[in-house]
C-alpha cells in the first residue's frame, strides 16, 4: 500500500505571547518574554509567583455566557486555536466529505482550572453540590468532541494524552490516518490552562519550576548553568493536516510537508529522562528513517528542552549522537525561552515554529541564556539571543513527556 502525502494547510494559535498565530510568531521570532507576575490568584505565600500567561485574552469576546458555563479554560483555548486555524485553511466543510474529516485534540491536565474551582465551592458552600457541566468540563477530550460538533466533523475523533509529548502525538497519530487514507484532514491541535493553585503548586513540589521570582522575565532559560527549573505556560495551538492531493484539489495554500515521524520510550523513570538521551535519540532516528533522509538534511531543531537541570542536557547528547558532526552545521534552539513550557500544547506549537522557520528562512532565538553550561557544547548553535536567517528545508521537533514518552516530528519544505 501506498501511504498518502500529508501537509499542513492552516494554522492558529494563542499563547502568552500573541492572541492569534502570527502575533505568536512575530513576538518569539523577536524574543519577547511572556514570563509575567500572576495576578489570578493571591501567591503571597508561593514559592513560584510567574508564568507564561495568556494575557489580554476576554473569553466574552470569543462565546457567549451560556457557552462559557460549558467550557474550562483550555477547552476556550482550543475552540480560539483551532477556529483561526480552520478559517486559515480556506476550508469550506460543505464541499468536503465531512465523514473523512476529524479532530485528534491533546491536552496533558485537561480541566484543571474547574477540578479546583468546583472542589473549593463543594466543601465551602452551605449548599453542597457540583456543576452538571462538571464532568464535561474537566474530560481532557472534551476539546476534540466540542470542535467536532462545532463543524460537523464525523472522522477521527479524540485525545491524545502523553504529558508534554500530547500534541505532537496528535500530530503523529493524525499523519498516520492520513497517510493510511483513514481520513482527509484532520484538526489537530493541544491547549493547556494549569496556572492556578493545584498547577503550580503540584509542579512546585516536584521541584520542577522555576523560583527565580527576582529575574522572572528571563526565568525560562535553557541550555543556561543558572537554569532551575520551567516556566508554566498556557494557550493552545492548531493545526490543520490534509491529504496532499485533497489540498491540492480544492486549491489550499501548503504551509510544509510532513515528512518523518518518530516515537519512543525511555523506559527508565517516571519524571526524569534517560540521563544519556537514550530515547530522545531513538525519536529522532526512528523520525529521519520514517522521512527516508539522512541526518545531514535537517537545517534546524526545535527542542524540547524546558529549562530543567536535568532535561535539557540529555537532549543535547541525544541529538550530537544522532547528528554527529553535522550537529554543529544545525540551527537548535528552544522557544519555551519565549513562551514558557505549554505542557500537553508544547508539541504543537513548536511544531506551528517550524512551519514558520521554514516559509520565512528565519529560526527563533532561545532567549535568556546567561552562563555556558560545563555540559553542553559551546561549539553547537543553540540560536542565541538573536533570531537568525537561515534557509530551511527540513526542520525537526522534539516533544518529551513525563514518564518517558518521546516524540520527533520532521517538517519539510515544499518542492517548488
Amino acid at each position: 500500500m501506498e501511504l498518502k502525502r500529508v501537509v499542513v494547510t492552516g494554522m492558529g494559535a494563542i499563547s502568552p505571547v500573541g492572541l492569534t498565530c502570527l502575533e505568536t510568531w512575530n513576538n518569539v521570532r523577536d524574543g519577547v518574554s511572556g514570563s509575567a507576575l500572576i495576578d489570578s490568584y493571591d501567591t503571597s505565600s508561593s514559592k513560584t509567583k510567574f508564568a507564561c500567561t495568556v494575557k489580554n485574552f476576554n473569553p466574552e469576546e470569543y462565546f457567549d455566557r451560556k457557552e462559557l458555563r460549558k467550557l474550562d479554560r483550555f477547552s476556550q483555548f482550543a475552540i480560539v486555536a483551532s477556529d483561526e486555524a480552520i478559517k486559515d485553511s480556506g476550508v469550506d466543510f460543505d464541499k468536503v466529505d465531512r465523514t473523512r474529516a476529524g479532530v485528534v485534540w491533546a491536552s496533558g491536565i485537561g480541566g484543571s482550572n474547574t477540578i479546583f474551582g468546583e472542589i473549593i465551592d463543594y466543601t465551602s458552600s452551605a449548599v453542597s453540590r457540583f456543576s452538571p457541566f462538571f464532568i464535561p468540563k474537566i474530560i481532557s477530550d472534551i476539546a476534540a468532541g466540542t470542535i467536532s460538533i462545532k463543524y460537523g466533523l464525523m472522522g477521527p475523533n479524540y485525545n491524545t494524552v502523553s504529558a508534554c509529548a500530547s500534541s505532537a502525538n496528535a500530530i503523529i497519530d493524525a499523519t498516520n490516518l492520513i497517510r493510511l487514507d483513514m481520513a482527509d484532514m484532520i484538526v489537530i491541535g493541544g491547549s493547556e490552562a494549569s496556572i492556578n493553585e493545584v498547577g503550580m503548586e503540584g509542579f512546585q513540589s516536584m521541584q520542577a519550576i522555576s523560583k527565580n521570582n527576582d529575574e522572572y522575565q528571563t526565568a525560562s532559560r535553557p541550555f543556561c548553568a543558572t537554569r532551575d527549573g520551567f516556566v508554566m505556560g498556557e494557550g493552545g495551538c492548531a493545526l490543520v493536516l490534509e491529504e496532499y492531493e485533497h489540498a491540492v484539489r480544492r486549491g489550499a495554500k501548503i504551509y510544509a510537508e510532513i515528512a518523518g515521524v518518530g516515537l519512543s520510550a525511555d523506559a527508565y523513570h517516571i519524571t526524569a529522562p534517560h540521563p544519556d538521551g537514550l530515547g530522545g535519540m531513538i525519536a529522532m532516528n526512528n523520525a529521519l528513517k520514517n522521512a527516508g533522509i539522512a541526518p545531514e538534511k535537517i537545517d534546524y531543531i526545535n527542542a524540547h528542552a524546558t529549562s530543567t537541570p536535568i532535561g535539557d542536557v540529555p537532549e543535547i547528547l541525544a541529538i550530537q549522537k544522532v547528528f554527529g558532526e553535522h550537529a554543529y552545521k544545525l540551527n537548535i534552539s528552544s522557544t519555551k525561552s519565549e513562551i514558557g513550557h505549554l505542557l500537553g500544547a508544547a508539541g504543537a506549537i513548536e511544531s506551528m515554529f517550524c512551519i514558520f522557520a521554514i516559509n520565512e528562512g528565519v529560526v527563533p532565538p532561545t532567549i535568556n541564556h546567561k552562563q555556558f553550561d560545563e555540559k553542553i557544547d559551546r561549539n553547537l548553535n543553540l540560536t542565541l539571543h538573536k533570531a537568525q536567517k537561515r534557509n530551511v528545508d527540513y526542520a525537526m521537533s522534539n516533544a518529551f513527556g513525563f514518564s518517558g514518552h518521546n516524540t520527533s516530528i520532521i517538517f519539510k519544505k515544499m518542492d517548488k
